[in-house]
């Protein structure tokens, strides 16, 4: 069993002889055959290595162990030699994260281990993506990240996604259990508390039979429980990252209700400590703040988990079992053992299991779920079916071209994933704050506590407590950490169900910025193929008369246009006679006997040539050379029989999505190796605000770069080859899914159906993100900008007003649910004719 570096390094770092004999190493560095030889003995030398072969054209070392042997030693074997292993990057699943604090902490810890090249690291997704060099062990990096206080497994395949769900599901549960707990012991706290001060009837009722000090002593002994039990999570990560001198959320509550609590007990068992007049208890506010927190939390998670419904319905429509076409009769198996060149049989209502190709049967395939299109699609002999979709009323075989992690579905699960998984540049604004914020808050309370002390009203003490107890707990950063990457989260999951895949997250954001969006012509505004769009015939022939005679001559001919009118034959289901004599006239057209009777096809020149007179058709002829088709004419027995004009026709929803991108304000370009005269007629009928037509592909670079120049930021759509290298020039490149792999390859956007309005969709979907985050943003920094002045008493001067500590940890709590709740607002999103984006 053969493994690379990256699926071979456990958790503990150390590799496993009885689970896999042999490591691969992608090595970087060598030259020559000397090269190959210095790496073969340096690995050989390392004590467990039994053989190592390294092959110079793939730059790999394929190292078979006869035991254990630590993947950093090898790499370090291949450095010593002076070679370098590649960068590759892992992924983790981080525990115990909470607020973006936590998520800068991490960041800061994974980047510090040398070898690191880059971490980024979500809240929402509570993962991290790590480049480092290969000698970067994994052991390491998790090392690091518990250093930094926080649990951390790496991933290492598909079924990491089910374990992961599993552990969150177990956390939600544990938080709803803690909830319930710390919920009934508040109650009677709060009951006996506050219910004390504000209704006297409690009050008589507390003072005649339990009296007020034994209710301190019921109010402490539970409030200890809430507090030391499910609020134990608090004080086991907020005390450490306060003692390493990196303060966290936890470490603010944790200090809070430490304080009040702390206060009360002291207020309870030795009153004598405290100055007169400032004996009271806070248990209330302490029991409180810890249940609240924990409401919060358990709404976040459960909030969370509908963040990511997007990836669960995709790997939902992932099939377990194939029916299996071996040896004259069909089996079912396990979809894992499905290979590439199997037949698999498919039957009405099934799923189709793998990517392949028809080759027996016709039926409507339901592809919405993969390209956002509503309507089935007719396959037949010869068609693509990708994994996932519905085959809906026959039954087909088909060769499987594509299985496992090779198939569209895992391709676009890992897209979404991967710009889930990625930070826009608005997220540098967040890190940059939060590096700060959490320090700055512990200063603040420290402040407010101090002024109090210095200059309130008595009692000082007790209002400095109150009041820097409130400010430790409204300041709580967990809604900054999950503004962004929640929103990515789920508008880019949203992305996918309309068809419309954010292959890098960054073109989530620029997208929203775009001045003029620039299209390819061919296969992108048209169908990519030219077809049979007009034929008109003079009074004494009739159209289904002509066509087949026509066709028939253009079947013996391999030209593009003749292929278009038999086609067009075909689909009418017209039989298409014998033909004799076939002759090709270079320059003009072709001739033929068919079923006894001369017919000619070509140019208007042939018929000149044979003396036929085309002024009947001139009218007719000019219309279509200005719509930008191929006017033909045909000759029956030595008379003018039609007029027919190929072209490759524009796609039906070109129109509507032209005026989609005019209406949100953009500028279209349209960027063609095409003549002229045909793009200029095509943008005429779309109303294309700029044609750049007869460019090579260096050309189109060069149009690009001059767009740009004349209206800012450029969005390029196209699906071919000679595409590719503007698509990576324009600032979001955009490629058609049902184009050339190269195409996608070098896009920011993939639109999975062959609809130009997934261009539209994209940019009203990426400014309904990003003004969703904008909105998330506002919140949660203007939430606490605003209520940390308010919660260290500013208003209390001049209204009287101080905010409740336990108003305060209501209010925090609420904020991230609010953060969460408005991001998953996007689910809904729905691309209206009349937007104009915003």
């Amino acid at each position: 069993m053969e493994q690379t570096v990256n699926a071979r390094i456990s958790a503990t770092g150390e590799t496993t002889a009885t689970k896999a004999e042999k490591v691969t190493l992608q090595i970087e560095g060598m030259t020559c055959a000397s090269c190959v030889a210095r790496v073969e003995k340096a690995l050989s030398r390392v004590e467990g290595v039994a053989t190592a072969n390294v092959n110079l054209a793939t730059e790999r070392a394929e190292v078979t162990l006869a035991r254990p042997v630590d993947a950093s030693v090898l790499a370090k074997a291949v450095e010593d030699a002076g070679y370098d292993l590649a960068a590759r990057t892992q992924t983790f699943s981080i525990d115990g994260m909470t607020c973006a604090s936590c998520v800068a902490r991490v960041e800061k810890a994974l980047k510090a281990v040398p070898g690191v090249k880059a971490a980024t690291v979500n809240l929402a997704t509570e993962r991290a993506a790590v480049t480092a060099a290969g000698s970067v062990g994994t052991a390491t990096l998790v090392g690091a990240i518990e250093q930094a206080g926080y649990g951390a497994r790496a991933i290492a395949g598909a079924d990491d996604g089910k374990a992961h769900e599993e552990r969150k599901k177990r956390e939600e549960e544990k938080l709803k259990r803690d909830l319930a707990i710390a919920a009934s012991l508040t109650l009677p706290v709060f009951v006996l508390e506050m219910g004390s001060h504000l209704v006297p009837a409690i009050h008589d009722f507390v003072m005649g039979t339990i009296g007020m000090r034994e209710s301190w002593y019921l109010q402490f002994v539970l409030t200890s429980i809430v507090l030391f039990w499910p609020g134990l999570r608090f004080y086991r990560i907020g005390i450490p990252a306060l003692l390493k001198g990196a303060p966290d959320m936890n470490s603010l509550v944790a200090v809070g209700t430490l304080a009040a609590w702390s206060y009360s007990v002291v207020a309870t068992f030795a009153p004598a400590l405290l100055p007169s007049g400032t004996v009271n208890v806070y248990y209330e506010a302490a029991a409180v703040i810890v249940t609240l927190i924990l409401l919060g939390r358990y709404l976040e998670a459960r909030a969370k988990g509908r963040t990511s419904d997007a990836i669960r319905r995709l790997v939902g429509l992932q099939p377990r079992t194939a029916h299996l076409r071996r040896d004259g009769r069909t089996v079912e198996v396990p979809i894992e053992d499905v290979v590439a060149g199997d037949l698999v049989a498919v039957r009405p209502g099934e799923r189709i299991a793998v990517d392949g190709e028809v080759v027996e049967g016709k039926s409507f395939i339901d592809e919405s779920m993969i390209t956002g299109e509503p309507m089935p699609v007719g396959k037949g002999h010869g068609d693509r079916v990708v994994g996932g979709t519905v085959n809906q009323t026959g039954a087909i075989t088909f060769r499987a071209t594509a299985v496992g992690a090779d198939t569209m579905l895992a391709q676009i699960i890992r897209m979404v994933e991967e710009a889930q998984g990625s930070k826009l540049p608005i997220q540098a604004l967040v890190d940059r704050v939060t590096m700060w914020f959490v320090p700055a808050v512990m200063a603040a309370a420290a402040l407010t506590f101090v002024v109090w002390l210095a200059f309130g009203p008595e009692p000082a003490l007790t209002f400095g407590l109150v009041n820097a107890v409130a400010v430790l707990i409204i300041a709580c950063p967990c809604a900054m950490g999950l503004a962004t990457p929640t929103s990515i989260m789920v508008g880019t999951g949203r992305g996918a169900e309309m068809g419309v895949l954010f292959r890098k997250g960054e073109a989530l954001q620029s997208l929203k910025s775009i001045g003029v969006v620039a299209v390819d012509k061919t296969g992108t505004l048209t169908e990519g193929r030219p077809a049979l769009t007009d034929i008109h015939v003079p009074e004494g022939f009739d159209r289904a008369e002509v066509l087949p005679l026509v066709a028939a001559v253009e079947a013996r001919s391999e030209h593009p246009i003749a292929r278009a009118i038999v086609q067009a034959a075909e689909a009418e289901g017209l039989a298409l006679p014998d033909v004799s004599a076939f002759e090709s006239v270079t320059g003009f057209g072709v001739k033929a006997e068919v079923g006894g009777r001369q017919v000619e096809v070509g140019a208007d020149r042939l018929m000149t040539r044979l003396g036929l007179d085309v002024s009947l058709f001139a009218e007719t002829a000019a219309t279509l050379g200005e719509d930008g088709k191929t006017p033909l004419f045909a000759a029956i027995d030595g008379k003018l029989a039609a007029i027919l004009a190929v072209a490759d026709p524009i796609k039906p929803t070109t129109p509507k999505a032209i005026a989609a991108l005019h209406r949100q304000g953009l500028k279209v370009a349209m960027i063609t190796g095409d003549n002229r005269r045909t793009a200029q007629a095509i943008a005429r009928r779309l109303g294309i605000d700029d044609v750049v037509a007869e460019v090579l592909p260096e050309g189109k670079v060069e149009a690009v770069r001059r767009l740009k120049r004349e209206h800012g930021s450029l969005a390029y759509v196209g699906d071919g080859i000679n595409d590719a290298p503007a698509l990576a020039e324009a600032d979001v490149g955009i490629a058609i899914g049902t184009g050339t792999d190269i195409a996608i390859d070098a896009a920011d956007v993939v639109l999975m159906s062959g609809n130009l309005e997934g261009v539209a969709h994209a940019i009203a979907l990426s400014r309904a993100t990003i003004r969703n985050i904008h909105e998330n943003l506002f919140w949660a920094f203007a939430y606490n900008t605003a209520l940390i002045p308010v919660a260290a008493g500013i208003l209390y001067p001049q209204f009287g007003l101080l905010l409740s500590p336990v108003l305060a940890a209501g209010a925090m709590a609420m904020s991230s649910v609010f953060v969460i709740g408005n991001a998953l607002r996007l689910r809904r999103f729905r691309v209206v004719a009349e937007d104009a984006g915003g």
